[in-house]
């Protein structure tokens, strides 16, 4: 490893003359500036970044926490978070949490160990009104975007999110304006407060157009494609004869899919299909799927914008970011009534 020592040693310089030319400091003429920096890259001298960043107690480098980066939702996110951070002259630590609220602690104790300048966070979310690494967050002052809407526990943080609500009271107006009026709902993690969003613009449709909410009608799922699965088989176990069903995202609605389809239902001619968040799958799925596009990208570049403006010591506020409803082939009008037999007599 080339050391400043070495270069200041080849040019006859002192190591202090070195450091100030690669630093481009006014004191150290242009020639000699010149001369070491071509003779540092000739022998291969890079940086110690760890050494400046604890000079200059800036590390350029952003933590970013996520359930799984496998989830394609994270996936288009983590992408534009990270060009606009090598744009910046940042780079991104990425740790998963795999919506563990021990491993979240863990990994954002080890990304501050490491000194990041802030944060970017998609909460492990919990019904705890406290949680102490984000009481320890808060202490310590670091830059923190939540990605995602904030719950009690991570309250005094800023977060850009999308708008769940509205978002999803399109999609279950979409159905009902199809003509469906037993509209099945299959519902997010009890904890997470984007979930609760999305279930309460279902209902908020359903009130609009002066129908009741059936509880019969509501279907514990999850986030992913096994837990759309199960909900499914709940749902065609308890014969609620829904003739659309709405998903809290679009893995749910693809495992309710997978389900309806081998049990012979067709989609859309026995059973529409609504799911949330665009992800790329929604658009390949042997029927393409109805769902609200998330404004993933646009949701990164907010975040970082947010984040910029934090550590220039500028006023920040949250943001929420609306979103659109996709048609696809998975919903149509309900299948008409069989006709009355005609008498005869």
């Amino acid at each position: 490893m080339v050391r400043l020592k070495d270069i200041a040693q080849y040019a006859g310089v002192s190591v202090m003359t070195v450091s100030k030319a690669l630093r481009n400091e006014p004191d150290v003429s242009a020639a000699t500036k010149a001369r070491i920096k071509q003779l540092a890259q000739q022998m291969g001298y890079v940086p110690d970044s760890t050494a400046q960043g604890l000079r200059m107690r800036i590390t350029k480098q952003f933590g970013l926490v996520i359930p799984a980066i496998t989830n394609p939702i994270y996936a288009r996110i983590v992408f534009a978070l990270e060009e606009r951070a090598h744009e910046l002259g940042y780079d991104i630590l990425i740790a998963h949490t795999h919506n563990l609220p021990a491993r979240e602690e863990t990994c954002i104790r080890r990304m501050m160990s490491r000194r990041v300048d802030g944060f970017f966070i998609s909460p492990v979310y919990r019904f705890e009104a406290e949680a102490q690494i984000y009481v320890e967050l808060a202490a310590r002052k670091i830059p923190t975007v939540l990605l995602g809407p904030p719950a009690p526990f991570c309250k005094s943080f800023l977060s850009v999110e999308t708008e769940e609500l509205n978002a999803s009271a399109n999609a279950t107006h979409h159905l009902l304006k199809l003509g469906h009026k037993r509209i099945a709902y299959l519902t997010g993690p009890p904890a997470a407060p984007w979930a609760h969003e999305r279930f309460e613009g279902y209902r908020r449709a359903l009130r609009e157009a002066n129908l009741d909410v059936d509880d019969r009608l509501v279907f514990q799922a999850g986030s992913t494609i096994e837990d759309g699965t199960k909900a499914a088989l709940q749902m065609l176990n308890e014969s609620c004869n829904a003739t659309a069903i709405q998903a809290v995202n679009d893995l749910v609605a693809i495992g309710c899919a997978e389900t309806l389809l081998s049990q012979g239902f067709r989609i859309p001619e026995d059973i529409s299909l609504v799911g949330f968040g665009n992800v790329l799958t929604a658009e390949f799925f042997r029927v393409p799927l109805t769902t609200v596009r998330q404004p993933k990208f646009r949701l990164a570049m907010a975040a970082m914008d947010m984040m910029t403006s934090m550590l220039r010591g500028q006023p920040v506020e949250a943001k929420r970011l609306s979103a659109e409803l996709i048609e696809r082939k998975s919903t149509a009008a309900p299948k008409a009534a069989a006709p009355s037999p005609v008498n005869q007599s």
